[in-house]
């Protein structure tokens, strides 16, 4: 018998959780953009 333990997660229903999820996937792909195009992503906002 193995012991495991799982964390459900859900996505954010308040208005400010969305605004935190839409930063962070902007963010996210800035990084992604930057990377493939061999330039460093700056850090921070």
């Amino acid at each position: 018998m193995s012991k495991t333990a799982s964390i459900a997660l859900s996505s954010p229903t308040t208005w400010f959780g969305r605004l935190l999820a839409l930063i962070d996937h902007v963010l996210m792909t800035n990084a992604r953009i930057a990377d493939r195009n061999g330039d460093l992503p700056y850090f921070g906002l």
